[in-house]
């Protein structure tokens, strides 16, 4: 899909997105910050996460942004597992939390930090990152995220580590495999073409569908590193259109 050039009623439906987005954002963060450290962390969960809902709602109803999601049947039902997936696009970010309920998502530090957004996700037990240290963020990583897997919470990795433009590949890291051949549990493959539609940082939003595909998982009983790594990105390639081999590999 190539994008046309933003017109105005484009920005006008983005901005009523905006309005809506930031307002219950802030109604949400506050309502939930007096409710959820009362609950139990599944409780927590299903309260902060619910506005994720009124955010696709409001994205479809006001920028005309729908969703497609092929293989719902292929998430595992019992256990936890690791959720390697594409990052193009602000979207992924909202929509995620209603797709794999519950989880925590490995994410970088700063977004925390972020009014009302971030003190609500501070809650639900996200894996927050200083990306400018390498190897005590990999280590974060397969430490905290052990302990998230064995209270049998699902895990969410963007191995590209940042937004890639759409076309672009950039590197996927083993961050998720290692994760997963640590923890027992499988890795469950997904990418979509959101930044068709919500290009990452853009202000304007593209009416359409965003296809959402979810492979099926792959085991990770008595197999290294690299085997789980490669069959796992191969099928993301392939999902989205590349040739398998064409992303560069990284460790961390």
């Amino acid at each position: 899909m190539s994008q046309s050039k933003p017109t105005a009623l484009l920005y006008i439906r983005a901005t009523l997105y905006y309005l809506g987005f930031y307002l219950s954002t802030i109604v949400w963060s506050l309502l939930s910050l007096l409710i959820a450290p009362l609950l139990s962390y599944r409780g927590r969960f299903r309260v902060i996460s619910a506005v994720n809902y009124f955010y696709i709602f409001w994205l479809r109803l006001c920028c005309g942004v729908k969703v497609e999601v092929k293989g719902r049947e292929n998430i595992p039902q019992d256990g936890a597992f690791v959720v390697i997936a594409n990052h193009q696009s602000e979207w992924e970010t909202l929509f995620f939390l209603t797709l794999i309920r519950p989880q925590t998502t490995v994410l970088k530090q700063e977004l925390l930090k972020i009014p009302f957004f971030g003190w609500g996700l501070r809650l639900l037990k996200p894996i927050a990152l200083d990306r400018s240290k390498a190897r005590g963020a990999l280590k974060q990583l397969l430490s905290q995220g052990k302990d998230r897997l064995a209270e049998g919470i699902p895990v969410l990795i963007f191995p590209q580590g940042t937004r890639v433009p759409v076309g672009k590949l950039g590197k996927f890291n083993k961050g998720g495999a290692m994760l997963a051949a640590s923890g027992g549990v499988p890795v469950l493959p997904v990418v979509h073409d959101a930044g068709e539609y919500w290009p990452g940082k853009s202000f304007v939003k593209y009416p359409g569908t965003v296809t959402l595909q979810i492979g099926k998982p792959v085991a990770t009983a008595e197999r290294s590193v690299d085997e789980i790594h490669t069959e796992s990105v191969n099928w993301m390639l392939a999902a989205m259109g590349a040739p398998e081999g064409r992303a560069e590999d990284s460790a961390a």
